[in-house]
């Protein structure tokens, strides 16, 4: 079966440790530490996870779909920068000096 590299809706396997892209993608190996680095109260891979999918303004019928048909792979570059930054920014924050009044 080839790999389609479009998104429908994206989840997070129970584990954690993999993303269900879609039926022929399951990106593995997500490190646990990723999820430290948040934005507001949620990781910034959950915020992509969840921002990225294909949905339908109920209202207008406006589709947002994230796929962009010149660049298939762009989702899946996306959530390994956003793993590497995640990863690095963890490391730099656990590494600063502790602050005290």
């Amino acid at each position: 079966m080839p790999l389609d590299w479009r998104v429908e809706k994206m989840k997070l396997s129970r584990s954690t440790r993999q993303i269900i892209y879609n039926d022929s993608l399951t990106i593995a190996g997500i490190p646990a530490d990723v999820f430290e680095y948040r934005l507001g109260n949620r990781s910034a891979l959950g915020w992509i996870i969840d921002q990225y999918r294909v949905k339908a303004d109920k209202r207008s019928g406006i589709v947002n779909d994230p796929n962009r048909l010149n660049d298939e792979r762009y989702i899946v570059r996306l959530i390994g920068q956003v793993v590497l930054v995640s990863l690095k920014t963890v490391e730099i924050v656990k590494g600063l000096p502790t602050f005290e009044l």
